[in-house]
């Protein structure tokens, strides 16, 4: 009978950079590889335990003087939309999404495009071809997807197979407790439409329907406006020194000087 255990992950820490979300602030990171048969598996413990999967590769923060970058995840069981995610809902309710293996297109990265040139002109995704996009879908060892919402065609009904303009995509990795957004973006001309809030509110539906507890929403950052919309969606959990804990829309205190966030209030 063969005893070998699996091996265990390896884990590297990066070099010192500067903070894309907080002014004045280094960041580090903390991250290994997920390959193999035991990828699905690592990938449900590591998320769970505050990494983020980007292609084969879980990271999380690992700053030496800041802690504003907190994991955050959606109770959906609980989840009951506001008035004004309501209105979202209602305003998307003419288009349709279908699920897909996590497979690149040409028409997604045209859409990745023009969300990237627009919203993201200085960031460290901002020069991606083609093949870096085609590497960030296919580059996953984990139960990953497309999820595409587009237009419905006219004529064409409530049919799931309806092939109207692309608006919006995400990559999502299904887990055993949830769902996790690895990365989404949708066209950024649609702006009435709020559509970053709406594939978030589509997530908890689909995590409602599978009988899952969770979506996860990566990393808020207190301090960062940017990251504001991500604590809307209540109730749900931060990952703390203590472990999962809930957060009902409590208030942060402001970020101290420097950029560096106070406690919770």
């Amino acid at each position: 009978m063969n005893t070998q255990t699996a091996p265990s992950p390896q884990f590297y820490l990066t070099a010192p950079a500067a903070c894309p979300y907080l002014p004045h602030e280094m960041e580090r990171k903390v991250f290994t590889h997920m390959v193999g048969e035991r990828a699905p598996e690592l990938n449900d413990l590591l998320t769970q335990g505050g990494f983020r999967r980007s292609q084969n590769i879980a990271y999380r923060p690992a700053c030496e003087s800041c802690r504003a970058c907190v994991s955050v995840r959606i109770l959906a069981g609980e989840f009951k939309p506001s008035r004004s995610m309501r209105r979202i809902l209602s305003t998307n309710s003419d288009l349709v999404s279908a699920e897909y293996p996590a497979e690149p297109s040409n028409e997604q990265y045209s859409l990745f495009r023009r969300y990237l040139d627009h919203r993201h002109q200085r960031g460290g995704m901002s020069d991606m071809s083609v093949l870096d996009y085609a590497m960030m879908v296919e580059d996953t060892h984990v139960h990953t997807k497309i999820i595409e919402y587009r237009l419905r065609v006219e004529g064409s009904g409530i049919s799931d197979t309806a092939k109207g303009p692309l608006v919006a995509t995400a990559l999502t990795d299904r887990m055993g407790d949830g769902l996790s957004m690895v990365y989404s973006f949708y066209d950024p001309e649609l702006v009435d439409r709020s559509l970053g809030s709406y594939m978030i509110l589509d997530h908890i539906r689909r995590a409602q329907e599978r009988g899952v507890p969770h979506v996860y929403l990566g990393y808020w950052v207190k301090g960062s406006r940017k990251m504001d919309y991500k604590i809307k969606f209540l109730p749900q959990e931060h990952l703390m020194a203590r472990g999962w804990e809930r957060y009902d829309g409590e208030p942060y205190a402001p970020p101290e000087p420097g950029g560096r966030p106070a406690v919770p209030r």
